[in-house]
């Protein structure tokens, strides 16, 4: 397998009030388990803490990476080959095809906290997946590295 010669990888990790937000959900566990005693008071904190940083952990670890001749995103693996022109999306524009421009049998790796996003038709008329709409924070790099996978794979 052939290594792109432009490498992306992206980690879509949760923005940070996210962890706000789990630490205050193990306060609340502790609230609730204030009657009981200062141990389970304790044993609230910490395993409502840590189950709600588990939840925004995992939700916010999908990855878009380009390997090879594939570009894999999230649970998405479609070779370079298969995909056409990319359009990188402003905010407005990528709420634009979240919303009312969307089609229901696009794939979408969608992270509502990320405003910019990119737009890839997909080629293969096999595939009854219309385009891939990305989210991701660096979309005109991403689309540049695409270009060049695509023109690596076409030229082998």
């Amino acid at each position: 397998m052939q290594l792109s010669a432009t490498p992306y990888e992206e980690r879509l990790t949760a923005p940070r009030s996210w962890w706000l937000v789990s630490f205050l959900v193990g306060v609340s566990f502790a609230l609730i388990l204030l009657p009981f005693g200062t141990l389970p008071l304790l044993g609230g904190l910490v395993g409502g803490t840590a189950a709600a940083a588990v939840v925004a952990s995992s939700y916010g670890s999908v990855r878009i990476r380009i390997v090879g001749d594939s570009l894999i995103a999230g649970e998405a693996k479609i070779p370079v080959t298969a995909l056409g022109e990319a359009e990188v999306l402003d905010a407005e524009e990528a709420r634009a095809w979240r919303t009312h421009k969307a089609d229901t049998r696009a794939f979408l790796l969608l992270r509502a906290y990320i405003p910019t996003a990119l737009r890839v038709e997909v080629t293969d008329p096999q595939d009854p997946t219309p385009y891939l709409y990305l989210s991701t924070r660096e979309p005109e790099r991403l689309a540049q590295a695409l270009a060049t996978a695509r023109e690596a794979a076409a030229a082998s």
